[in-house]
């Protein structure tokens, strides 16, 4: 029946985003081919959500504790972080260590590679992590914070095949060229689950106002990419998800206060 392999190949597309999106103990029992992967990015922010449910649960249990709000709110990010694998931490690292330490696009992309953190990459993770933590220990009610935590896993991550789209990988190995160019319909069903996560959680008006910063960003990062590296890789998609993430725990920590 159509509809019958409809259904199970998004149930496979969901498998394979979480086999590579998360730590989550799952296998696909063959290879995952080219382009298999990129198809299945429209679930980027299915997984997004589930991964900030982890943290929300944390989080809540934390308060039933009477855990005060910011070492529960370092708690649920630890978890979160944890179940990627800190994927998206990595690319931030690299892409802050790149570009902030290479004269040229070749050291850029020699940077970004070694697996060895730098001072810029210190810092951009320094950052992270306290703008993270700071904007959950400020909503500080364990039903705000699941709620923050689940919009911003899955919007932060609405736009990744969008911008493997737009920016064409830098390198012809790697995760990004290997993945593939996302399908249009993946891209779209992407933004728009990441858009009924936003305006579901922070409503009309500040998911207007992230809409439009997210998009900001991610123009921003490809005009930045194309400057720095010619093309965007792996750890551009971890950078981009971590600015995307901030951004949407700090509209809905403004909202809330």
């Amino acid at each position: 029946m159509p509809r019958d392999h409809w259904v199970v190949q998004r149930l496979i597309d969901l498998k394979i985003g979480a086999i590579f999106l998360t730590r989550l103990p799952l296998s696909h029992g063959r290879p995952i081919e080219k382009g298999e992967l990129s198809r299945a990015l429209w679930a980027a922010p299915v997984i997004g959500a589930v991964v900030g449910g982890l943290g929300a649960v944390i989080y809540g249990f934390a308060h039933s504790l009477h855990i005060p709000p910011l070492p529960a709110a370092a708690l649920a990010i630890a978890v979160t972080a944890t179940a990627t694998g800190c994927l998206h931490e990595d690319g931030l690292a690299d892409v802050a260590d790149g570009f902030g330490g290479g004269a040229t696009r070749e050291r850029k992309l020699d940077i970004m590679r070694d697996s060895r953190i730098g001072t810029y990459g210190v810092c951009a993770l320094l950052l992270s992590f306290l703008l993270r933590v700071g904007a959950l220990a400020s909503l500080a009610e364990p039903a705000s914070v699941a709620a923050a935590l689940i919009c911003a896993g899955a919007a932060a991550r609405a736009g990744l095949p969008s911008f493997m789209v737009m920016v064409p990988p830098a390198r012809v190995d790697g995760m990004s060229a290997t993945a593939g160019v996302p399908p249009p319909a993946s891209a779209i069903a992407a933004v728009l689950l990441g858009l009924v996560a936003l305006f579901a959680a922070l409503g009309i008006a500040p998911g207007i106002v992230a809409v439009v910063c997210l998009a900001a960003g991610l123009w921003f990062m490809a005009w930045l990419c194309r400057r720095q590296i010619n093309g965007q890789t792996g750890d551009v998609l971890g950078a981009l998800e971590q600015v995307g993430e901030i951004t949407v725990l700090l509209i809905a920590a403004a909202t809330v206060s």
